[in-house]
């Protein structure tokens, strides 16, 4: 039985009324509203939705009312709502038109069943509405396409073969800095130009080198790595560029390819490139530029087809100008340089970071993922991390190694850091302070808007934490909307 039937008259009235104010209420309000009959038919559009007719290509309204909605509205759901009687409360709707934030809700006779549908359009322009909310959703979507194409890429490549092991996905951060870097990444993906990588040491420059590669048209071919500070000068060349049969004292009898041979069809990551030697410097350009090798104690020019990815913790304009690296070769690896930020310019993803790394720590020890308190993010949060996500982990194993339970405290960190001679910057930690001294400086009153602006980024960091970072349970736990959540994270290093 309808609800309205059990009611009191003047109850029913007073429901009649609120429908009826409602309705007149979105219809004046929305932007547009349509209703639809029992066979989805299009049997009324108010005056505002009119003014979209000729972009769906009508030019009379009788065109477009009294025709099923699927004919004259593309991807719409209304039929949807028709068959289940249930609402689409928000939706975000595009077609020729463009894009529309919608509701479908179905009607209903007195008997309760469904007569038709009202769509209302709440917003149109819904690209510059909504648009930092659709920003994060488009790099979340294309973060779970590098990962797919990532798995596709692995099925595909032959046994054996050396392949790509991060995608863009596996750069972790939605700070300012982190999406640029990684947008700059994904257009020289698309690109066969050599990419330089500009960065401090353990910013994540191999990570992103992996996954420009997996990423790029050359995906299904190897990833070589080599990182040059790691080889002896005397072993580079050979390393390169392979060796021919008794080139030298205890050569392989069948020689043995380099590097590039190894990655042909594919990409070459050099790493650490400031620390090449000025005599194979030279024979790299060659190699960059015409597409050929020469092995050791070889006569024979071998063609190679390789994609350079260069990276370096240097200052590479620098030692040009010092006369230590060739400037034809600078600018031959400088097609595409990309800066990756150190951690203290993207502090907002730290809190993030250390849940992977966390997550990583447990699975390598066995132990359970480590829970840290407010007290020791926000420490951790105030470094200045000069060796970035490397010494971030560090010492997130080493506090995780010393904690006696699973929730680790700050002054666990600070023990770590200070043992490895680092002064922990305190300014962070949130101690009560003890009393004040007789003749003590008066102290600095802040303006109330900031104290307020403190008070809520700390609720929010704490919220963060207690919920492991669940976005849509911390908006809910502190009372307000995904969207003041979004963009408070936005506009703070929380």
């Amino acid at each position: 039985m309808p609800i309205s039937d059990s009611l009191p008259r003047d109850a029913q009235s007073i429901l009649e009324l609120a429908a009826r104010s409602m309705f007149a209420l979105f219809s004046s309000a929305s932007e547009g509203m349509m209703l639809v009959d029992r066979q989805a038919r299009v049997v009324w559009i108010n005056e505002q939705y009119k003014r979209f007719l000729p972009a769906l290509g009508f030019e009379r309204e009788e065109d477009f009312v009294g025709h099923p909605v699927s004919m004259v509205v593309h991807n719409t759901q209304m039929h949807q709502v028709l068959e289940t009687g249930k609402p689409i409360l928000i939706d975000l709707l595009t077609n020729r038109a463009g894009t529309f934030v919608v509701s479908r809700i179905p009607l209903r006779d007195a008997a309760g069943q469904v007569i038709g549908a009202l769509g209302i359009v709440l917003f149109d322009h819904a690209e510059t509405t909504l648009q930092p909310l659709i920003d994060k959703f488009s790099l979340l979507q294309r973060d779970l396409d590098d990962a797919r194409r990532e798995l596709a890429t692995q099925r595909l490549q032959a046994p054996g073969q050396r392949q790509s092991k991060y995608t863009f996905a596996s750069f972790v951060g939605l700070s300012p800095a982190a999406v640029e870097v990684k947008r700059h990444a994904r257009r020289a993906a698309l690109s066969s130009s050599p990419v330089l990588l500009l960065g401090e040491t353990g910013t994540g420059k191999e990570l992103l080198a992996h996954a420009i590669h997996a990423a790029s048209s050359r995906a299904r071919g190897p990833f070589i790595s080599v990182n040059i500070a790691a080889v002896p000068e005397t072993l580079l060349e050979a390393e390169f560029f392979g060796y021919a049969p008794g080139a030298f004292t205890g050569a392989d009898r069948k020689g043995r390819d380099g590097k590039f041979r190894l990655a042909d069809g594919g990409t070459l990551f050099l790493d650490e490139i400031g620390d090449m030697p000025q005599a194979l410097q030279s024979k790299l350009l060659r190699a960059l530029q015409e597409g050929e090798i020469e092995p050791l104690g070889s006569n024979k020019l071998l063609p190679v087809n390789v994609r350079v990815i260069a990276a370096t913790s240097r200052d590479l304009a620098g030692l040009v100008r010092a006369g230590t690296f060739r400037e034809d070769l600078f600018y031959r690896l400088n097609v595409l340089p990309i800066r990756v930020p150190p951690l203290r310019e993207r502090r907002a993803d730290i809190a993030a970071l250390l849940e992977v790394l966390g997550e990583d720590v447990a699975l390598r020890s066995g132990l359970p993922p480590p829970e840290l308190t407010p007290e020791a993010l926000a420490l951790l949060e105030a470094q200045p991390w000069p060796g970035n996500i490397r010494e971030l982990r560090n010492v997130l194993e080493q506090a995780v190694m010393r904690s006696e339970t699973a929730r680790v405290e700050a002054h666990v960190f600070a023990a770590v850091l200070t043992e490895s001679g680092v002064q922990p910057l305190q300014a962070a930690l949130r101690i009560p302070p003890g009393p004040e001294p007789a003749a003590s400086v008066p102290p600095v009153v802040r303006p109330l808007s900031e104290q307020i602006a403190a008070l809520e980024a700390q609720a929010i960091r704490d919220a963060m934490l207690a919920l492991g970072g669940n976005k849509v349970a911390v908006a809910k736990a502190l009372g307000i909307s995904r969207a003041t959540l979004y963009a408070r994270l936005e506009l703070s290093e929380y």
